[in-house]
């Protein structure tokens, strides 16, 4: 039986090629990212009147974070139903490390709240400067971040390589989003 490359002990993992399929799938993910904003923000105002005011627009990023908010939600879901089923997990988190059952889905938990964290961040202080065209990185970002922890989750057993894609859509456009607003904020 071959174990998931994520269990891998530290001298078995080739660092390497690692690094290498992190820096390939940053690169993938901060282009779709960028191309994703640039095509958004050209396109969907064509399409779709966006919010001006500014109470409507921290209505529209509340919405757009409603989706990562979901996918928070079913990562919760996800633990707490192998936990409830689980006679290793029951007694939760302070009992003792997960079982194999549960290992991943909590760190797909850990990681999606700490990713929903930042583009909560993200979403609502770019509504707070800033309205019209540019909310419309908003949907993407959210669209991105489903993507994302779907490829993350799917991934997982694969080691940091199987991750590296996923977390680079979830995270740029945070990552990339957040030098916006200060654009806006300061100059805008």
């Amino acid at each position: 039986m071959t174990r998931d490359a994520y269990r891998r002990p530290p001298e078995e993992v080739d660092m390497a090629a690692v690094e290498s399929a992190i820096r390939r799938d940053t690169s993938i993910g901060s282009a779709v990212t960028l191309a994703g904003f640039v095509l958004a923000f050209w396109l969907l105002p064509a399409m779709a009147d966006l919010p001006q005011a500014t109470t409507d627009q921290l209505a529209f990023a509340a919405l757009c974070w409603a989706v990562p908010g979901f996918v928070l939600l079913v990562a919760v879901m996800m633990v707490s139903t192998t936990r409830r089923f689980s006679p290793e997990d029951i007694g939760g988190q302070a009992a003792g490390p997960p079982s194999d059952k549960l290992a991943i889905k909590a760190a797909f938990l850990q990681n999606t709240l700490e990713q929903t964290v930042l583009a909560a961040g993200f979403y609502f202080a770019l509504a707070a400067v800033a309205g019209g065209a540019w909310l419309a990185l908003l949907p993407v970002s959210a669209g991105l971040f489903v993507v994302g922890r779907v490829l993350f989750y799917l991934g997982y057993r694969r080691g940091a390589q199987g991750r590296s894609l996923g977390m680079a859509l979830t995270m740029m456009p945070a990552a990339l989003g957040y030098p916006v607003v200060a654009g806006l904020a300061f100059f805008g």
